[in-house]
């Protein structure tokens, strides 16, 4: 999982009896902070920590689009690091997704807690993260998940399922005798710089909050923060 700051959202309960669907105070400008640039940093951390403590399934899943031959495509994947620079997930350089961002470099991804009545949307440029980076989290996955990302051919089609255990069982019999399976040459993350970050909360009769947050260095203050009407 993401982990977290220590310190909490600026949130703060309601009066008892309220509906709304994450039990807090409604969103606003203040939640990030005197220093927007960073805060939305911290926001984003404690609303993934809020996820994890409700016990919600994969609190750090998230909708990442790209686009292939000028058209959107979608699928989930899990974040697996939110820093400063950006946020990472992992995967095969020559899937589908992989192809897409060597075509365009940018991404869209939606953080969607529905059972808390949450999203974060993000979008901006893409690139890949170093050698070392990957290999560390590499270090840190199941064997069985290296196995199946040398097994699998990501995004290529295949005869059958039984095709695709054997191929597995083959990987597996290879790196039999080795301590530690190696990073697949084809393997590794992605880190999106949020030029545009959003808060979305939702509320009664649709009258929800949403904070938009536009980072860029020549802004005042780096950031210009707006809310929007929902």
């Amino acid at each position: 999982m993401v982990e977290a700051e220590g310190a909490r959202s600026r949130s703060t309960r309601v009066e008892s009896g309220s509906v709304e669907k994450d039990a807090h105070a409604d969103l606003d400008v203040d939640w990030l902070g005197e220093d927007p640039a960073t805060g939305w940093l911290t926001l984003l951390r404690n609303w993934i920590t809020d996820a994890e403590r409700a016990g919600l399934a994969e609190p750090n899943a998230m909708v990442l689009a790209t686009v292939h031959a000028g058209k959107p495509v979608c699928r989930s994947v899990l974040c697996k690091s939110v820093e400063a620079t950006g946020i990472t997930f992992y995967t095969n350089y020559n899937s589908a997704k992989g192809a897409e961002l060597a075509e365009t470099p940018q991404a869209a991804v939606t953080f969607p807690w529905y059972q808390l009545g949450r999203q974060v949307h993000l979008r901006g440029s893409v690139r890949k993260v170093s050698a070392d980076e990957t290999a560390a989290y590499w270090s840190k996955r199941p064997r069985g998940s290296q196995l199946g990302a040398w097994a699998s051919q990501q995004s290529q089609p295949i005869a059958s399922r039984a095709v695709l255990l054997e191929r597995l069982a083959e990987v597996t019999a290879r790196f039999s005798g080795a301590a530690e399976v190696p990073v697949p040459p084809h393997w590794g993350g992605y880190r999106i710089a949020p030029e545009t970050v959003e808060f979305w909360q939702g509320r009664q009769d649709r009258i929800h909050n949403r904070i938009r947050i536009v980072l860029d260095a020549a802004l005042p203050a780096g950031a210009l923060v707006t809310r929007l009407q929902p």
